[in-house]
């Protein structure tokens, strides 16, 4: 059995931001492999966010991108069920990094947006990032609206 050293399991965290119990669990699941023990967490999250789904999200933040010298604006709705939650720093970067989707991709709709690749990696949607989201938290978050503005679009 492969030794998890307080080192690996800071390292995963950081990565992660998974909580310390998961990232030893991850770990020792993968008998220490690190890409293996973040696919494990993500799966954790993505399982946590099932069970999530039905709970009501009445707090959250709306973010805004402007791109392009002010030529591309996206606006993204993203909600949580606690202020606590709104406030937190990788709440508000996930609501960036969607705002920032929004403005590159251009979706049409919210259902759009969640099956499309994340332009930072390829290999992971941003349903995927919502997903690890809520299981880093373990409450509901909902992309509720988005809005793109093009200078000269209609």
């Amino acid at each position: 059995m492969t030794k998890i050293t307080l080192a690996d399991v800071v390292a995963l965290r950081k990565k992660t931001k998974a909580g310390v119990m998961d990232c030893r669990k991850a770990l020792e699941q993968s008998g220490g492999d690190m890409a293996k023990a973040q696919a494990w967490i993500r799966e954790k999250g993505i399982q946590k966010a099932a069970k999530r789904v039905d709970r009501e999200v009445a707090q959250g933040m709306i973010e805004a991108y402007s791109h392009a010298d002010g030529k591309i604006v996206a606006v993204v709705e993203l909600r949580c069920e606690t202020d606590f939650v709104a406030r937190n720093a990788d709440f508000r970067n996930l609501a960036h990094e969607i705002a920032l989707q929004v403005t590159s991709m251009n979706p049409k709709t919210v259902e759009e947006l969640l099956e499309q690749s994340w332009i930072r990696d390829e290999s992971r949607k941003i349903g995927d990032l919502v997903k690890e989201t809520v299981g880093k938290f373990g409450e509901n978050i909902v992309v509720a609206k988005i809005a793109r503005f093009e200078l000269g679009k209609k």
